[in-house]
């Protein structure tokens, strides 16, 4: 129900290597499904799908919950994309009004 998008450095591969690395701590979620462009998790909080298509030289992730925009997965998942690095040599992260 709810959808989000973010450009970054990153290829395909490491975007869902760090979805791996972090969604299931995160949110308590498992991977259902994977492909070499994308994934799907669910638990106990719902399911997103993320997919990751390079476009010259950046990835564009879409990451899709089944939840409102008010749930704590697309909370999450919205913490998540802000982690991947926009620019190449960025380190992502958190912004400045943000707890690691």
């Amino acid at each position: 129900m709810a959808g989000y998008q973010r450009k970054t450095a990153l290829p395909p591969k490491d975007v869902l290597e760090r979805a791996e690395g972090m969604l299931p701590d995160m949110v308590g979620l498992a991977r259902t499904k994977g492909s070499s462009h994308g994934a799907t998790y669910s638990g106990a909080e719902g399911t997103v799908t993320l997919t990751a298509h390079r476009h010259g030289p950046y990835t564009e992730v879409v990451a899709s919950t089944d939840r409102l925009r008010t749930s704590r997965i697309d909370y999450e998942i919205q913490k998540f994309l802000n982690h991947l690095p926009y620019e190449p040599g960025d380190a992502g992260g958190p912004g400045s009004g943000e707890a690691g």
